[in-house]
């Protein structure tokens, strides 16, 4: 019985040390950068895959940290702001709001210093952290391609930090 409910413990702690590195760790580093607002840095942004030029077929990872208090709340409506801006066509309004309910249930408010990590999961989804706690998983690759969007499309607002966090390729 000992053996049993040390390997459960083991089994157990294994799982709760588990972050976001464990979802890509043969990636390395791809680019990093800052965001900006009127002068005043919000989060560092690192981007992390197995591939370079990164490429919506393999895992990669968005991970950030942030040098401002901003509520999760705020983190999720700008998110959706950003992905109706970048729509090349109208999102329903029932999909939009499903969105905005997961990146509800998946930030967390942060303060300086704190991390949230997205783990893009080809064909499937996107995965969550905060800090080495997972938030959140979603089966939905439209949802994950219009989140990572918002930092890897073109037509992101922070091109130079795009730039920055593709290493310095387009």
């Amino acid at each position: 019985m000992r053996s049993l409910v040390a390997l459960v413990l083991l089994l157990w702690a294994a799982s709760a040390s588990a972050d976001w590195r464990s979802d890509v760790q043969s990636a390395r580093l791809v680019g990093e950068g800052d965001f900006r607002v009127f002068g005043f840095s919000l989060y560092r942004a690192q981007l992390w895959s197995e591939r370079v030029p990164v490429d919506y077929d393999e895992r990669f990872a968005l991970h950030i940290v942030y040098t401002r208090s901003i509520k999760g709340k705020r983190l999720a409506d700008t998110g959706i702001d950003e992905i109706k801006r970048q729509a090349g066509a109208p999102i329903p309004s029932e999909t939009l709001d499903r969105w905005r309910e997961d990146m509800l249930r998946a930030f967390v408010d942060v303060e300086p210093g704190d991390q949230l990590s997205a783990v893009f999961l080809p064909g499937k989804g996107v995965r969550f952290y905060a800090g080495e706690r997972e938030t959140g998983e979603f089966d939905d690759p439209a949802f994950a391609r219009a989140f990572f969007g918002i930092w890897l499309d073109p037509s992101t607002r922070a091109p130079s930090l795009r730039k920055h966090l593709l290493g310095g390729l387009q």
